[in-house]
């Protein structure tokens, strides 16, 4: 994995998310994985940046979430490109919907548990912060283990 300071070809950003950070740099992540390695390594390369960076990539899907997650670090821009999503946020115990069609968006506040679920094929953007980002399965009750990347008072 590393940050690349100029790409002259067209990024995808199904495989290739762009790091945007301080200074209003934008650089795209090649070789990055969902991997616990991948993962630590971008977190120590964008560590400088602290909870102002930010991760765009866009997914594809269809069905429901298999997870919940959590920025501790900032707020989280969810954008339905295609098809139809719902974003179901816990808050405070309590379920909150929100349906999104092509076009629309919603933000997922810092520290709020959400999950993703997709109907049919859909395509998502998101712009997440970079640090911070804690996962659990949606049959947890409560996170059980950290996976994903540190917080910025963790960053290496």
């Amino acid at each position: 994995m590393r940050l690349v300071n100029h790409e002259r070809d067209a990024i995808d950003l199904r495989t290739t998310p762009v790091h945007l950070g301080l200074g209003s740099r934008a650089k795209p992540v090649e070789g990055f994985a969902w991997d616990p390695e991948v993962l630590q390594a971008y977190s120590a390369a964008v560590a400088p940046d602290g909870a102002e960076g930010r991760m765009v990539m866009i997914f594809d899907g269809d069905g429901p979430g298999d997870h919940w997650e959590s920025h501790s670090a900032g707020d989280e821009l969810v954008v339905c490109l295609s098809g139809s999503v719902t974003v179901t946020r816990d808050v405070d115990g309590v379920p909150d919907r929100v349906l999104l069609g092509p076009g629309e968006a919603t933000v997922n506040p810092a520290g709020v548990w959400h999950a993703v679920d997709m109907e049919g094929p859909t395509s998502i953007l998101s712009i997440t912060a970079s640090l911070g980002t804690d996962h659990r399965s949606r049959t947890d009750t409560r996170p059980t283990e950290r996976v994903g990347t540190p917080g910025p008072e963790e960053a290496p």
